[in-house]
């Protein structure tokens, strides 16, 4: 027994030391400056996050570095970073998003190599680019890689630290080269990709206008994720220019109405979407669903103009509910042949609800029922032998037209005009003249008026002169001497 026991003590001290080898393995004593870690938050303090590096020591992280754009921390404790080991002692490790510092040539070429980003410190302004300070050596970065977007000014970025990848190491880092423009689309495309798991269609995002065009907006979901809205889904209401409902930069919410896939693409990433179809309006209640509780038949409402045809108008009497008012519809007075001959487009007018048909989205208006019929009280405005004011609107053969109010003209024929004491004084008269004139006989019904010069030669008799032209009213020419007389005396 005691043999055995003998001869398994040096078995058990070799077991126990291979266990402590394969800790040591296991828990990262090998990690090297420059070496790329992913680990998780462990605690995050007031300015430094600490992650678990797999080793016996946590690596800390600057909160500083970690930071968006609106200066907020976006993770949390158990959230994943992908940092790098900057420096490293027995009791800490000292991460980053990018390598930096003093360095070494040979961190540099394994940057390089294993396309590990590194910061550094725009120092100048040279032929086709920038001069960049790296680790202790002189860099070249291209203008058209110091930014995803196009560089108007250069000098903006004079003095500022910023993370590179290096695209080309030569001559034992005499020639390096950097591009911060990969690096930002490589950082753009895991946001990309990170984005568009979260996404899905008939989702409402927030989105920012990124660019207007004349058939729609371009609008930024995420950095890398853009879609287009059609000018048809800017608003309910009729857009004629996008930039009329838009302007850039302006945030929006929007709803997500297709995501479209690359032909052969298997699952919703970068890789096979090709096209995201948004729409501002259907973010909010489409306003025909509130037709039916806002309008009704024989209201009198205020309305745009928004779009001219040739059989009417259509006019806006709320955002996104358009009406159409019929040529037919649309004066007393006169007869339209064309809209534009009353209309404008951006015009306000009044109108009359005639009909709602809500199922086919679709009212009848009436612009003339709103104004009221002219001829109403026609009668009792211009009684028989009233002398009025009349424009003379057209000459024909048979006489003139006068213009008495807008929608109510007489006529003067000419066997009337020959009696008057001076006849040349109405043939002298064209469309616009002013003339006062005698109302010899009124027919509201029949919309018709005649009228009489008030100074015809024989006794100023309107009624006279009405009779004439009235053969069913005329008198015998007995009559005619008696009432002459009568008048007379």
């Amino acid at each position: 027994m005691a043999e055995m026991f003998e001869n398994d003590e040096p078995q058990n001290e070799e077991s126990f030391a291979d266990l402590l080898d394969s800790y040591d393995a296991e828990d990262g004593n090998d990690i090297r400056q420059g070496d790329k870690i992913y680990g998780t938050i462990i605690s995050i303090g007031k300015s430094s996050v600490y992650v678990s590096t797999g080793s016996k020591s946590d690596g800390v992280v600057e909160k500083a570095e970690l930071l968006d754009e609106n200066g907020q921390l976006p993770y949390k404790v158990g959230d994943k970073l992908n940092l790098y080991v900057v420096s490293l002692n027995e009791s800490e490790i000292i991460l980053s998003r990018a390598l930096s510092g003093a360095g070494y040539a040979a961190l540099l070429e394994d940057a390089a190599a294993n396309h590990t980003p590194v910061e550094g410190k725009v120092s100048g302004i040279i032929k086709g680019g920038f001069s960049v300070d790296i680790m202790g050596k002189r860099a070249f970065c291209p203008v058209s890689q110091i930014d995803v977007k196009y560089v108007e000014n250069q000098e903006e970025y004079l003095g500022k630290t910023l993370s590179f990848l290096i695209t080309r190491f030569a001559e034992g880092g005499k020639n390096i080269v950097l591009s911060r423009r990969d690096l930002m689309s490589r950082d753009i495309q895991e946001s990309r990709d990170s984005y568009l798991k979260t996404i899905s269609e008939g989702d409402i995002v927030q989105g920012r206008v990124i660019k207007i065009m004349p058939y729609g907006a371009f609008i930024e979901l995420a950095p890398g994720v853009e879609g287009m809205a059609h000018i048809s889904e800017l608003s309910w209401s009729r857009v004629e220019k996008t930039d009329e409902a838009l302007v850039q930069d302006e945030l929006v919410s929007v709803k997500i109405l297709k995501i479209e896939k690359k032909e052969g693409g298997r699952n919703r990433d970068d890789s096979d979407v090709s096209k995201i179809s948004l729409s501002i309006r259907q973010t909010t209640q489409d306003p025909w669903e509130r037709a039916e509780q806002t309008f009704s038949v024989g209201q009198q409402v205020t309305g745009k103009v928004v779009r001219l045809a040739t059989f009417g108008a259509f006019i806006e009497i709320a955002p996104g509910v358009d009406g159409l008012v019929h040529l037919s519809e649309m004066s007393h007075t006169k007869r339209v042949l064309k809209a534009d001959d009353m209309l404008e487009q951006g015009q306000m007018v009044q109108v009359i609800i005639k009909e709602i048909d809500l199922n086919n989205k679709r009212i009848s208006l009436s612009m003339k029922d709103a104004h009221g019929d002219p001829w109403n009280g026609a009668e009792s405005r211009y009684p028989a032998g009233t002398v009025v004011e009349g424009k003379v609107e057209k000459r024909e053969k048979f006489g003139l037209f006068l213009n008495l109010e807008p929608g109510v003209t007489g006529l003067l024929p000419a066997s009337v005009i020959s009696k008057a004491s001076e006849p040349s004084n109405y043939e002298r008269l064209k469309p616009g003249d002013m003339v006062n004139v005698m109302i010899a006989e009124i027919s509201e019904e029949s919309r018709r008026i005649s009228l009489a010069p008030p100074d015809a030669k024989e006794g100023n008799d309107w009624r006279k002169f009405a009779a004439n032209e009235n053969k069913s009213q005329s008198i015998g020419s007995m009559g005619a001497l008696l009432m002459e007389a009568m008048n007379k005396k």
